[in-house]
């Protein structure tokens, strides 16, 4: 759900400030003549439609003040809008957790791994592997302690899948150990002018 927030912010943040680039570029450019001449504020507001939306929202906001279906819709408009903003400052506010990949947990703290480097290190020794000319990995923690490495390797013509799978398998022994891994390898055929080891 934060993601998912923070997500919905950074999208939000980019487009305002898009917009107020837009409008703050058109303000500056129709101030440059004054009262109702060409490049001014006046035509600007006409061009835009202001005086028409003026006189369209003032009857809109006469029914929003009397009772009725319409002053009903109003206020459920508004209490949206309202816990929507909330929910905004809380994607803004509430930092991100941050998944790790544990190694060792006790009293006085917690050794972990971050999910990139972990996979960086991961890519470097698959990529050790006899017949393995490249290989993708990606990292992911478990709830409660390790984690999964899934490994997408790139193989010689020469080397069947089984070979290289065991040897990737054995390349990543050292790292999948300690952390408590489990691993994921499938292993393809590699494009021409991949690199051979």
């Amino acid at each position: 759900m934060i993601l998912l927030l923070h997500a919905l912010v950074r999208v939000l943040a980019f487009v305002l400030l898009l917009a107020l680039a837009v409008v703050g570029l058109a303000a500056a450019v129709f101030s440059i003549q004054g009262g109702t001449e060409t490049l001014s504020y006046s035509e600007l507001a006409s061009m835009a439609g202001l005086p028409e939306a003026r006189d369209a929202i003032s009857g809109w906001f006469d029914q929003i003040a009397a009772d009725g279906s319409i002053a009903v819709v109003a206020v459920l408009c508004g209490v949206g809008a309202i816990l929507l903003g909330l929910l905004l400052i809380v994607g803004v506010l509430v930092p991100r957790r941050e998944r790790l990949i544990t190694l060792e947990q006790r009293e006085d703290g917690t050794l972990a791994a971050r999910r990139r480097p972990l996979a960086l290190v991961a890519r470097t020794l698959a990529e050790q592997a006899r017949g393995v000319t490249e290989a993708k990995v990606r990292a992911r923690p478990r709830r409660r302690a390790g984690g999964t490495l899934t490994v997408r390797a790139a193989r010689t013509r020469q080397t069947d899948e089984a070979t290289a799978r065991s040897g990737v398998e054995a390349q990543l022994e050292p790292l999948v150990g300690p952390f408590d891994l489990r691993t994921r390898v499938a292993s393809r055929v590699g494009e021409a002018g991949s690199r051979v080891q």
